[in-house]
């Protein structure tokens, strides 16, 4: 089954590809000179699409600001050319503005690194209005970016922006200026103040061969990698990400995490409702292939699911509207959480049938065990220890190499 979607992406790419062809044979390490080789590009030969190589989730943030420049640190997943800035306002109050967008290598702090920095266009325009509600894609960078590299997306606000659009979880230190337009700048000095959030970036996309596709990982804090060592890029889609690099270049997929801390599937509350952002974080993606399902406990703990059947008719919502659009959905299986405070016996019951469902009913087109590989053996209702946080709701690093180690790289592969 094809999609209308991927065929309209398709056509972008093939107008991004006429424009931007892939250098032969370019890794560059983060620490290199320059990101691309935009002089003597030479065509790959094979035709292109664009995929995603990280995403995080638009979400209301409590933030503002006037006339600043935030410098948002970003790391990759998989290579390609065209590199592309998705601008998101969707939870905007207004207009904003930006007055200028760059994008280049991180050095240290908010350095970037001499050379790298590179300005985005839209529309051929340096500066662009997105109006609230709305997200906007930028013009496609020559040359060809290397494999999971740290980028630096650096956008000025002209004037006063309303509601920041960003996430609220990003496990990553960025950085917001004094006063002015600083998005230029490659050393690091005029921004003052560190956040723990990105602000508007919600999407990097890049073009790769037809046989590189985008998986998402989609979910709750569990996914979006709360108490993962910050800066470190250790959340569970991360591995994943840099198990499917390891692979040969067919087989790679980028991997764009959509978990949101505190979100639910049966209703608002951190983020909008799984599945009121379905289209938006996973459908409306390049090059989506895969989603890996993985939410619930908070409407367990919270008391938004009273019985397993609730979150299974809603699980069988996102797979008919997943299947409706050849997309393939894996359900994975919602982690112990025994020791946390609000545990009962009734709430480890509507887990367990939950994933009981998920496990045996065949719905979903495949199933990583999340719970099996983090459980402990002697009481199965709680994390092994190494794999506990601390706060036996949350995994630590260790147990989030084991989830990302748990994921069936040939299920990924799935067509419908």
């Amino acid at each position: 089954m094809r999609r209308r979607r991927n065929q309209k992406g398709s056509s972008i790419a093939a107008r991004c590809a006429v424009v931007v062809m892939a250098v032969a044979g370019l890794a560059l390490s983060p620490h290199a000179a320059a990101a691309v080789d935009q002089k003597n590009p030479k065509p790959t030969g094979q035709p292109l699409h664009e995929v995603g190589t990280w995403g995080a989730s638009a979400d209301r943030t409590p933030v503002t600001m006037t006339e600043q420049t935030v410098r948002n640190i970003v790391h990759t997943s998989v290579g390609g050319s065209g590199l592309r800035i998705s601008l998101s306002n969707a939870f905007g109050t207004q207009p904003v503005v930006f007055g200028g967008a760059y994008v280049g290598l991180q050095q240290t702090g908010a350095a970037v690194v001499p050379g790298t920095n590179r300005q985005l266009t839209f529309g051929g325009s340096t500066s662009v209005t997105v109006p609230a509600g709305a997200q906007v894609l930028s013009d496609p960078l020559p040359g060809t970016y290397a494999p999971q590299q740290t980028l630096a997306v650096s956008l000025y606000v002209r004037g006063a922006s309303g509601t920041v659009t960003g996430h609220n979880l990003a496990t990553q230190t960025s950085y917001v200026s004094s006063e002015g337009d600083h998005s230029a700048e490659e050393d690091g000095a005029a921004f003052t103040t560190t956040i723990s959030r990105w602000y508007w970036v919600d999407s990097v996309v890049v073009s790769a061969p037809k046989t590189v596709g985008t998986v998402v990982a989609l979910g709750d804090s569990i996914t979006d990698g709360l108490r993962s060592t910050p800066g470190a890029n250790r959340r569970w889609p991360d591995v994943l990400a840099g198990r499917l690099l390891d692979g040969p270049r067919p087989k790679q997929m980028g991997v764009l995490n959509e978990g949101i801390s505190g979100n639910r599937v049966l209703a608002d509350g951190a983020g909008v409702s799984v599945q009121a952002r379905f289209d938006r974080d996973v459908l409306a993606k390049p090059g989506v292939r895969t989603v890996i399902l993985m939410e619930g406990i908070n409407d367990i703990n919270g008391g938004q699911a009273t019985s397993g059947d609730q979150l299974i008719a809603a699980y069988r919502q996102l797979i008919a509207r997943a299947h409706a659009e050849g997309t393939c959905i894996l359900g994975a299986t919602m982690t112990p959480f025994k020791g946390l405070g609000s545990y009962t016996d009734q709430k480890e019951a509507i887990r367990t049938a939950a994933n009981e469902f998920i496990r045996h009913s065949r719905e979903f087109d495949g199933v990583v065990d999340f719970d099996k590989v983090t459980r402990d053996p002697a009481d199965p209702q709680r994390f092994l220890p190494l794999y506990d946080s601390g706060d036996h709701l949350h995994p630590s690093d260790a147990g989030y190499a084991a989830m990302g180690d748990a994921v069936n790289l040939k299920a990924l592969e799935c067509k419908r």
